[in-house]
């Protein structure tokens, strides 16, 4: 679980903002809530915000950090590290990354800073018996081990560059229990989806063929959507294309470079009363993104994962958003899986379905710099109130404003 994330000189975050997934003391909807330790905390969290706000470089910045942690131990000398600074900060401005989570059990604290394309800090803490102990801290180049692991870093240390974090290195050059598992809560537990970029229809497939039981839970998750579809068939198969299968007016040397690799076949098949369709030639958008989601929903709560969704709602209506919404929520105590997502959708602004704690806003500053806050930082909210009614009408900020003596009337828009 992410307990909390904080992040500055991000594209448009320059001053540091703090994103928080633990509870506050309102006791509403409790029964969701996760114990952990002496805290309570949230399953899922929504952000809402203006185009422009924000909310997309949020996710970006949790992205950049699970993607530089999983990939650095790659990068070749003089590979710089790419950096997306605030347009307003000098040169020198660190970026800084900072995340606490709970991975098996053990809470862990974990960030980054990064100057000129390379790694300036870095550190990794956790809390066995829920004392904080270090593992180890990063200057430059320069590594201080904790007490426990001062003769345990000889080769991690040896392959360290610049542009590497030493998390990277010594997950792959050592046998910490406590690394290993840092190091796979980013690689394995938060899975990112951004709709106008992801396609996990394969992803979704491959689930089925491998799992009766995601396959019996899709459907019966369809059923419950209303859809009609009483069952599904899928196939999935490696295979090597020839040139009889591609067009005769493809370039010969394409046509060489499609030949000499590996292609996945698909078939999927939705059954219904009297017919079967196709899904990707008969099937409206609403029934494929259903079927590219709906399964890796399902893997993601039955292995208690991390989705973090930009624009959930694209392509999905409300009532299956908020049926998803549902699903993290209603999750049994013994499964622990959350959901961090951005929407336009302001009917999913139901005190039915959020604790104050759980809903996020994203604004511009006078500087155009992000600021991120909680709608329980906002004085005179009461819990019965109509949310969506106010945040339409500016009541919690973070929407756009409009030049209200704006016509398309106006003569110079005719010139």
């Amino acid at each position: 679980m992410i307990l909390q994330f904080s992040c500055s000189n991000h594209k448009s975050i320059k001053d540091r903002i703090t994103f928080s997934t633990i509870a506050s003391s309102d006791n509403t909807y409790d029964e969701t809530l996760k114990s952990f330790s002496n805290i309570r905390v949230l399953r899922s969290a929504v952000i809402y915000g203006a185009n422009g706000s924000g909310k997309s470089n949020f996710i970006s910045a949790l992205e950049f950090m699970r993607n530089l942690v999983s990939e650095s131990i790659k990068y070749q000398p003089g590979q710089g590290i790419f950096q997306a600074p605030h347009k307003l900060n000098p040169a020198d401005t660190p970026s800084v990354y900072d995340i606490q989570f709970v991975k098996d059990g053990i809470r862990y604290a974990y960030g980054f800073s990064i100057v000129k394309n390379a790694v300036q800090e870095e550190y990794l803490y956790y809390f066995p018996k829920g004392r904080q102990a270090k593992i180890f801290e990063r200057k430059a180049m320069e590594i201080k081990p904790g007490d426990k692991y001062k003769n345990v870093f000889g080769v991690s240390i040896g392959i360290l560059k610049e542009n590497r974090l030493f998390l990277s290195c010594a997950a792959n050059y050592t046998n910490i229990k406590e690394i290993e598992n840092a190091f796979l809560f980013f690689t394995e537990d938060i899975v990112i989806y951004n709709p106008q970029v992801n396609n996990w229809t394969e992803y979704s497939i491959q689930l089925m063929q491998q799992s009766e039981e995601i396959k019996k839970g899709f459907v019966e998750i369809l059923q419950a959507l209303g859809t009609g579809i009483k069952d599904v068939k899928v196939r999935l198969e490696k295979t090597r294309l020839t040139t009889k299968d591609l067009p005769q007016d493809l370039p010969e040397a394409l046509k060489m470079l499609v030949t000499s690799q590996d292609a996945n076949m698909i078939e999927a098949k939705l059954i219904y009363d009297e017919f079967e369709t196709d899904l990707m030639s008969e099937e409206s958008r609403g029934i494929r993104k259903l079927f590219e989601v709906i399964c890796p929903i399902i893997d993601i709560i039955s292995n208690g994962k991390i989705l973090v969704c930009d624009e959930i709602e694209t392509s999905l209506h409300e009532s299956i958003v908020y049926q998803i919404i549902k699903l993290f929520s209603l999750t049994k105590n013994d499964q622990f899986a959350q959901l961090i997502f951005s929407t336009h959708d302001t009917s999913l602004l139901d005190s039915s379905l959020f604790r104050r704690d759980q809903i996020w806003f994203t604004q511009l500053d006078q500087h155009r710099s992000t600021d991120l806050y909680s709608l329980v930082e906002i004085k005179n909210v009461r819990k019965t109130e109509n949310l969506e009614k106010g945040y339409i009408s500016g009541k919690y900020g973070a929407i756009p404003v409009v030049n209200r003596n704006f016509s398309f009337a106006d003569e110079t828009c005719g010139r």
